[in-house]
């Protein structure tokens, strides 16, 4: 073992370029792949990112005026408290949208505990009372991101809030806000803003309640400290109760969505980076046969060489996993941008630990199979190795790169050929290996695409209307005369009248959507990826959740229960159904009309024409109709994945990283196993010039092959990702769009340009070597 060690020392002072850029490779793919960890919790947990961020409170009791809250920070297991806040219940127009919001009084610094996270605009500000906009400033009010979002307000814009007494108040948004409370969801509870005390006295009126936000020592004592706190206050006090795992739970479908996306690409990361780092350990391996062979000739045992490699390697690696760990560890929040701002969040996120200690171990254990392979090779060479120089070392000129060089084509590039494709076997290794990280890059645009669609052509997306309107008045105007007001508002393409009810299914074991939308005269545009759209009596189309939760296929008919009387229909169609998991099943309103002669519509799907602004539609809605409507947008999935487009970015910067260390790799392995054949051509004429361009255009050839390989495999694993991620979450399958091309051959051009540029070293420095055969180039 001694004497091992002494070698493995001394081949380490006789290597130290080589030992320098293994240790380097293993701390940049331990690096991208701490990153990409981060990536995914920072995307996959946006609940409790901004739990973390905002110091949030485990419970808020929402409690009548007067109720004593003081008596709840010293309740065992409350860490802090967050409030008490005054309320009231409003209700805030824009742009004839109406959202139920209940009004918060808060000071000009947030809270430390629930603390609202602002990420648009500013806190809460009082005006410059020296200035002539004296007093201005108490009508501000600061939006949960939920609710700007339902009522399309932004900072600077005006929105009219009706307190209890029904009189309205013009206030200014001045900033838009986190927190880590269940969300305003349409037909749900209501959403939070913020105002100034005076501003919330001039809208109460005296109509106030309280809340009270409790931070636990220990979450898992929620319920206990729920129950404590209602007998300490009395339950005649307390209105409403909520607890972070009800907010958790409202956010679960986003967190499942994206974890689920993002370990496929973590996977596929990890996979990446073993190969890249097993790639670096091979070919150091592969150089040095020639001391191998002396070591064999001196009296080593393969024992000896296997223990000596795989302690060497294994040293460098964990150098180079220390090395990455700790600069992720020390400087990863100090990355511009979203990839340093998710390093810095990450570390309060559920799993940071283990992710911390399990990617450099995982890494490790990858790295030394390869290095145990590769020592293992290494101990099966022969002592006395057959001089390269006696054996053939690329197949022959074929008749074709013959005819090549008789046509005058640039002997680099017949020779750059041939380099880069010798053989079947070994061309097909390195281009694998190259086009696996392309491959993922190309699966993350497919995902970016897909995102991308949901914006940009929604009714391809099974969200042919942007708008849906509802009478605030059911006693109002008929409903042809609201039809023909709603159709008569410019860029309003076509309104089809909608109604929607629960549904039992057959055995009632569960409860369904059923949607009446369009009439038989005019059917509702819905995005039919399988089967046929709607057009007789009783026929109707359904979601992939729907199909799967009845366990039926296109072509079925399907019995349910609607408010007690039996409704069967004719499933002729899938639907692209991003609402409620997909379980919808639906119909015209005149089906619906058989079963129930007096059904009325309870609301308006509005297609709008093609460019037209849904906000501008929705002010000019509201005042078509005097402000009897309720204009609501219809919810995009985009919106919940968004945080996802960032992070995709990223993801591909850390892909690309991965491939360029496996690039450089392969070019250096590539000049260092044809070192003779370069000689031999040098002596035969060739100049430094023509030696340069060969090395670099083989370098750009192998990078083309996998840049064409991984976009072409890329394409058809990314669609089919996405589509089986939609369809297993209920939307269906059919989602997955396709990078425009472009973009695909944007991903080859720069593949391509990045081998030519990591090639002008080492073939400047390749073209420089003297012709000299020496015996180092010929074992």
């Amino acid at each position: 073992m001694r004497a091992t060690l002494r070698w493995a020392h001394a081949d380490f002072r006789a290597h130290r370029g080589e030992a320098l850029f293994v240790v380097l490779a293993s701390a940049g793919i331990i690096a991208s792949l701490l990153l990409a960890g981060a990536l995914f919790s920072y995307a996959a947990n946006p609940w409790q990112r901004v739990f973390n961020q905002s110091r949030g409170a485990h419970i808020w009791l929402h409690t009548r005026a007067g109720a004593d809250t003081a008596a709840l920070s010293r309740a065992d297991g409350v860490a802090a408290l967050s409030g008490p806040y005054r309320t009231t219940a409003t209700t805030v127009e824009s742009r004839g949208a109406r959202v139920g919001v209940t009004l918060r009084a808060a000071a000009t610094e947030p809270p430390e505990t629930g603390r609202p996270i602002v990420t648009d605009g500013t806190w809460l500000a009082r005006p410059d009372t020296t200035g002539d906009g004296a007093g201005a400033g108490n009508g501000a009010l600061v939006l949960e991101a939920s609710v700007a979002r339902a009522l399309w307000a932004e900072p600077g814009d005006t929105v009219r809030v009706t307190g209890p007494d029904g009189a309205p108040h013009a206030l200014q948004v001045s900033g838009i806000a986190e927190v880590a409370e269940p969300r305003y969801h349409p037909g749900g509870g209501p959403g939070i803003g913020w105002v100034f005390d005076d501003t919330l006295d001039e809208v109460a009126h005296g109509d106030t309640g309280q809340s009270v936000g409790l931070r636990l020592r220990d979450p898992d004592d929620t319920d206990f400290t729920v129950q404590r706190a209602v007998t300490v206050l009395g339950a005649d006090r307390v209105a409403q109760v909520t607890t972070w795992q009800q907010a958790r739970a409202e956010a679960g479908g986003d967190d499942r969505l994206l974890g689920q996306m993002f370990a496929v690409f973590g996977l596929g990361a990890l996979l990446a980076a073993a190969l890249a780092a097993a790639g670096a350990i091979g070919a150091r391996v592969r150089g040095q046969l020639r001391d191998i062979a002396i070591l064999k000739a001196v009296g080593f045992t393969p024992g000896q060489v296997t223990r000596g490699f795989l302690v060497q390697h294994l040293a460098f690696a964990l150098l180079g996993v220390t090395l990455g760990t700790a600069a992720i560890a020390l400087l990863g929040a100090r990355i511009p941008g979203r990839i340093g701002e998710a390093t810095a969040v990450w570390q309060d996120l559920p799993g940071h630990t283990a992710l911390m200690i399990g990617i450099p171990c995982g890494a490790v254990l990858l790295i030394a199979a390869a290095t145990g392979l590769s020592a293992w090779r290494a101990g099966r060479v022969p002592p006395v190795p057959v001089a390269r120089a006696a054996l053939p070392s690329a197949a022959p000129m074929t008749a074709l790169g013959r005819r090549a060089l008789g046509v005058r084509v640039p002997p680099a590039l017949v020779l750059g050929w041939r380099a880069a494709f010798p053989r079947r076997g070994r061309t097909l290794v390195p281009v694998a290996r190259l086009a696996l990280p392309l491959v993922l890059i190309t699966v993350a645009l497919v995902a970016w695409s897909t995102l991308d669609q949901f914006r940009s052509r929604p009714a391809q997306m099974g969200l042919p209307a942007a708008l849906t309107v509802r009478a605030a008045q059911s006693a109002g105007a008929s409903d042809a005369q609201l039809e023909r007001t709603l159709g008569q508002v410019p860029d309003v393409a076509a309104v089809h009248p909608g109604a929607e009810m629960a549904a039992l299914v057959p055995g009632q074991t569960g409860t369904i959507t059923l949607r009446g939308l369009g009439t038989a005269r005019d059917p509702y545009p819905s995005k039919v990826v399988e089967g046929r759209a709607v057009s007789g009596p009783d026929e109707a189309v359904a979601g992939q959740g729907l199909l799967d939760l009845l366990g039926v296929r296109v072509g079925a008919w399907v019995r349910m229960t609607v408010e007690g009387r039996p409704q069967i229909l004719h499933v002729v169609g899938r639907t692209i159904e991003p609402e409620s998991a997909g379980r919808v099943i639906t119909t015209t309103i005149d089906a619906l009309r058989e079963r129930d002669p007096g059904l009325r519509p309870g609301f308006h799907a509005l297609v709008l024409r093609e460019g037209a602004d849904p906000v501008t539609v929705s002010a000019a809605l509201a005042g078509a109709a005097g402000g009897t409507l309720e204009v609501r947008e219809t919810p995009n999935p985009a919106d919940r994945l968004e945080p996802a487009r960032a992070v995709i970015a990223a993801l591909i910067a850390v892909l690309a990283l991965i491939g360029l260390i496996e690039l450089l790799t392969l070019i250096g392995t590539g000049v260092r196993d044809r070192g003779r054949d370069l000689l031999a051509l040098k002596a035969i004429g060739l100049t430094p010039r023509q030696i340069g361009a060969m090395i670099v255009t083989a370098a750009g050839l192998t990078a083309l092959a996998s840049a064409v390989v991984g976009t072409a495999v890329g394409v058809l694993s990314g669609r089919w990702l996405v589509d089986t991620q939609g369809a297993s979450s209920g939307i269906g399958a059919g989602i997955a769009q396709l990078p425009p091309l472009p973009v695909l051959l944007t991903v080859i051009v720069g593949a391509v340009l990045g081998a030519v540029v990591a090639a002008v070293l080492p073939a400047t420095r390749a073209a420089r070597r003297r012709p000299a055969d020496s015996l180092s180039e010929t074992l």
